[in-house]
C-alpha cells in the first residue's frame, strides 16, 4: 500500500518511544510505501484535497537515533489524497479549530474516494473528555458545566475532586482539590475563565496510585496489555508527559469489559484506533485523535502492537 501519515513535523520525533514511528517501522517492514506531510500541507483546489508530501524510508532505529536521522525523505510533491490506500491522521492534539479546519478538508477527501484513518467525523464526534458520558455505568460521579456555584456544590458533596479542562492534553490543567477546599475558588477561576469556559469535575479515584491506565482498541478489539501511568513523588497526574512511570500490564476484567463494551461500538463509527484511559474500575477519557503507549508495551511484554495495528489497518484499506 502507499501510506500516507499526517503528523507533527518527523524531526521532532523522539523514536525510542513514538507510536507513529512504530507504526511506519512496522509498515515498512511488511514492503508498503511511507509518505509524510503536516496538516498545513493539506489544500482544497477545485472539488480535490491534495497535500504537499514526501515519499519517505526508514534509515535509522532507536540506536542511533540522537546522532543519525532516521528517515530520509524525497523531493516534496502534490499529490491528492485519492492516490493513497490509507491516510492516518496522526496529529498530536490540541484538538483546536485548524485541527478541525483538517477534518473538514479530509471528509472532502473522503466523499472523494480517499480512506482516512480515523475517519475525520468520528473524530470530531467524540470529545476525548465527554465521551465518556456515553457509557455511564462506567463513570465515576462527574460535573461538566462553566458554573462556579454548581463547581463548589459539587466539591461539597464529594469533598476530594479533580478539576481540568475539557481541551487539555497531557495532563495539562489537571488540579486535586481535597476536602478542605484549598484554593479551590482560584481554581475554578482560572479554568472557567471566569465562566468564559467549561470545566470537568469528577470525584477523585484513589486508585490512581496504582495508575492511569491506557487501554488500546484496535480495530474494535483490545490489546491485551494496557500501560499503567503511574504518579512520582506527590504528582497526582499519571500522564507520560507529567513525568509519570509507565508499567505495562495485563488487562484486568473490568479492563476488558470497558473495551468490548466500547470497542465495537467505536470501530462502527471509523476508529480503527482509540485509547481508552481508566482509573481502577472507572472510564475517564476516550481518546481518538492520536492515541499512544505502543512502544511502552511492546517493549515491557513483547507484544506486537503496531503488528496488532497495520493488520487492522490492511484489512480496513481492503
Amino acid at each position: 500500500m502507499n501510506i500516507l501519515f499526517i503528523a507533527d513535523p518527523l524531526d521532532r520525533f523522539k523514536i525510542y518511544k513514538d507510536t507513529t514511528y512504530a507504526m511506519m517501522a512496522e509498515a515498512a517492514r511488511r514492503g508498503h510505501v511511507l509518505y509524510a506531510c503536516e496538516p498545513q500541507h493539506l489544500a482544497l483546489t477545485g472539488n480535490k484535497v491534495e497535500a504537499g508530501v514526501r515519499r519517505i524510508a526508514i534509515v535509522g532505529d532507536e540506536a542511533n537515533s540522537d546522532r543519525w536521522p532516521w528517515y530520509a525523505a524525497e523531493q516534496a510533491e502534490h499529490l491528492p489524497l485519492t492516490h493513497f490506500d490509507a491516510v492516518l491522521m496522526r496529529k498530536d492534539p490540541p484538538f483546536d479549530m485548524e485541527y478541525v479546519n483538517s477534518t473538514w478538508l479530509l471528509e472532502i477527501a473522503e466523499r472523494g474516494g480517499a480512506r482516512v484513518f480515523n475517519k475525520p467525523q468520528a473524530i470530531r464526534d467524540h470529545s476525548e473528555k465527554l465521551a465518556i458520558a456515553e457509557w455511564p455505568q462506567f463513570v465515576t460521579p462527574t460535573l461538566v458545566t462553566r458554573d462556579a456555584a454548581r463547581l463548589r456544590a459539587f466539591h461539597a458533596e464529594h469533598g476530594d475532586v479533580i478539576l481540568k479542562p475539557l481541551d487539555g492534553m497531557g495532563g495539562m490543567g489537571v488540579f486535586r482539590v481535597k476536602a478542605d477546599g484549598m484554593n479551590l475558588g482560584s481554581i475554578v477561576e482560572m479554568l472557567s475563565e471566569d465562566g468564559a469556559r467549561t470545566v470537568m469535575a469528577q470525584k477523585f479515584i484513589p486508585e490512581i496510585t496504582e495508575g492511569d491506565k491506557r487501554i488500546l482498541v484496535i480495530g474494535g478489539q483490545p490489546v491485551p496489555y494496557s500501560l499503567a501511568r503511574i504518579p512520582q513523588g506527590s504528582e497526582v497526574r499519571g500522564n507520560l508527559a507529567a513525568g509519570g512511570l509507565g508499567r505495562a500490564q495485563p488487562l484486568s476484567a473490568r479492563d476488558r469489559e470497558i473495551a468490548e463494551t466500547l470497542g465495537p461500538v467505536l470501530q462502527s463509527r471509523g476508529l480503527l484506533l482509540a485509547g481508552l484511559d481508566a482509573i481502577g474500575d472507572y472510564l475517564t477519557e476516550v481518546n481518538v485523535t492520536s492515541p499512544t503507549c505502543f512502544r511502552e508495551i511492546m517493549d515491557q511484554t513483547g507484544f506486537d502492537v503496531a503488528g496488532m495495528f497495520i493488520d487492522a489497518l490492511e484489512r480496513a484499506a481492503r
